[in-house]
């Protein structure tokens, strides 16, 4: 009796909307947290700092998302004028292409008569896959998808400023600075931790990484912050 093998799940595949994702929440918990301490620092008034609050939650979000889209759709351009030029040269130069085909493979261990019998089969089923696959480097895993990467990033971009802001509405006025610094810094911690176990990476340097410049983040905009409210 043949078994059916089960696919594989491959940690590869979380790459395209894990950048996104960790990217928009860290920018959100660090943007919007560095704000609040900032402005507090200057005039500690939990109105004018919700407010402040919420409209970098907004501009950051809608930020996030246009920045993304923009950049994402450069890549997958270049990608579709790739695809493009390997049609126009499949269909002037077949032999051509199967000869680069088989070079693909023989630089990568094949001998020379079996890389050219590969790269005939490859051409005789989709042989612009094959090119796209092997020689331009390109899979469903990894392709470009801006709207993807657009609302992921700004979903969770919102997601990630919230947390301060809910510290701002929380806390006592007095203690507003120092409660979103570390409800900021604990988000952080958790977040570099789990995008870490997901990606397949070593948690404690994630960790590490993200609080550090999170940290860094805070105080050189509540020293700003203090300088312009003392000055003022």
């Amino acid at each position: 009796m043949t078994q059916q093998r089960v696919k594989e799940k491959h940690l590869v595949e979380r790459v395209g909307w894990l950048r996104a994702a960790i990217m928009g929440a860290n920018d959100g918990i660090v943007s919007i947290a560095s704000l609040i301490v900032g402005v507090a620092a200057a005039n500690p008034v939990r109105g004018d700092v919700l407010l402040a609050g919420i409209a970098g939650l907004m501009a950051g979000a809608m930020s996030m998302a246009a920045g993304e889209y923009v950049s994402v759709s450069s890549q997958s351009d270049t990608e579709k004028a790739d695809l493009a030029r390997e049609r126009h040269e499949h269909e002037i130069d077949p032999e051509g292409e199967l000869i680069e085909l088989a070079g693909i493979y023989q630089s990568r261990g094949l001998d020379a008569k079996l890389a050219l019998t590969v790269a005939r089969q490859m051409m005789d089923g989709d042989g612009i896959a094959a090119h796209a696959r092997d020689e331009l480097g390109l899979s469903p895993v990894n392709i470009a998808r801006p709207l993807q990467a657009a609302a992921t990033s700004a979903l969770m971009f919102a997601l990630g400023a919230a947390l301060p802001l809910v510290a701002v509405l929380w806390a006592p006025v007095a203690a507003m600075i120092p409660a979103v610094g570390g409800a900021a810094l604990l988000a952080l911690a958790i977040l570099g931790g789990f995008g870490a176990h997901i990606g397949g990476a070593p948690k404690i340097r994630a960790i590490v990484r993200v609080v550090f410049w999170g940290g860094v983040a805070m105080v050189a905009t509540a020293a700003i912050g203090r300088l312009v409210g003392t000055v003022v």
